[in-house]
């Protein structure tokens, strides 16, 4: 599968590149492909101006620009099913670096029936922690024909399936696959939870596969 990576945002916010921000010795962006890269087969990296951003992978990556510069996350998934070369494909933010490859790997397992899989905890969606299909593409279009930037009306033009809090806590009970960083608050909580779980540490991620921190354990 396909995993599609946005990283074209502003970083209002934080004031400076978000994906180039580190915890320990890795950008956060490294943090994120290091997740993907156990279930995919390419990495799309999706910037506004196409531009690269320096990171390394044992899958392909692939960079490019937003369709429609200056829009939103949903012209990043837009742009990224495009190019990408599955049916198929997983979508995150470039600022989430404590993924659950065992999440990821359920909402795969479960989309063939479905054009979008969403974790949802009560009334909050995550979709920018989702699969979607190459069938959202006609919708997402007609979306951003209409000026209408917001993802959560996609859901209502294609076939989605919401993962539920009792399957997110199976895989991440924590719900660290939703932790993203919007401040520099945010970044300094991000490097002090990384230093208690022991994620810092040289060969953890090689030695715990799926659990750092698909299980938080």
């Amino acid at each position: 599968m396909t995993s599609i990576i946005l990283a074209g945002g502003k970083s209002s916010r934080l004031g400076r590149d978000k994906a180039l921000q580190s915890i320990g010795d890795k950008s956060l962006i490294q943090w994120v492909i290091d997740r993907l890269v156990i279930v995919s087969s390419e990495i799309i990296v999706v910037t506004a101006h196409g531009e690269s951003i320096p990171c390394y992978s044992a899958v392909r990556i692939k960079t490019v620009a937003d369709i429609y510069p200056s829009k939103s996350p949903l012209v990043g998934i837009y742009s990224g099913l495009i190019a990408s070369a599955s049916q198929r494909a997983i979508v995150v933010g470039c600022d989430m670096p404590f993924l659950s490859v065992g999440l990821l790997e359920y909402m795969a397992q479960i989309c063939s029936s479905f054009d979008v899989v969403i974790p949802q905890i009560k009334d909050k969606l995550e979709p920018l922690c989702a699969v979607y299909s190459k069938n959202c593409v006609a919708s997402i279009r007609w979306l951003l024909e209409q000026n209408e930037l917001r993802i959560s009306k996609l859901f209502n033009l294609v076939k989605a399936k919401y993962v539920g809090k009792h399957e997110i806590d199976r895989f991440d009970p924590e719900h660290l696959s939703f932790f993203n960083i919007n401040s520099g608050a945010d970044l300094a909580s991000a490097k002090k939870l990384a230093t208690k779980k022991g994620w810092l540490y040289p060969g953890r991620e090689s030695d715990s596969g799926s659990t750092l921190p698909a299980t938080a354990s």
